[in-house]
């Protein structure tokens, strides 16, 4: 069996993490929208509304984040907007005294990977953001 091309290594490196993101996007926006009253049962008291609709409103936007990020073209705008929508978790974790390395920071963990599946799949981030050289 034959390695694969460097270009194309960094491609399956770079689906494979986007991948891993959108999975979890996926899951966590589809379970805002079909089963929002469970996802606020178990979600922590973070000061927001506990309405169905809010979540429901939430699952959507998720949605069209993962759809934007998983997309090549729009690929860019996504990783934009999810990281914003990560940002805003990440506050409102911050806000409510979350433990820090487990709740607090977990959207930056998702939103370093999610870039760096973009870095490792797009070669216009790779000229953009040059990290290895």
């Amino acid at each position: 069996m034959s390695r694969p091309e460097p270009m194309q290594r960094d491609r399956i490196i770079g689906w494979t993490l986007s991948g891993l993101v959108l999975l979890f996007l996926a899951m966590d926006a589809g379970g805002k929208l079909i089963a929002p009253a469970m996802m606020i049962a178990n979600s922590p008291p973070l000061g927001i509304p506990a309405e169905t609709g809010l979540y429901r409103q939430l699952g959507v936007i998720l949605a069209v984040c993962g759809l934007l990020y998983a997309v090549p073209r729009t690929a860019v705008l996504g990783a934009i907007l999810l990281t914003g929508y990560l940002g805003g978790a990440v506050a409102m974790h911050w806000r409510v005294g979350s433990p820090l390395l487990s709740h607090t920071l977990f959207g930056v963990y998702l939103g370093v990977i999610a870039w760096g599946g973009l870095w490792f799949r797009d070669p216009r981030v790779r000229a953009l953001i040059p990290i290895a050289g």
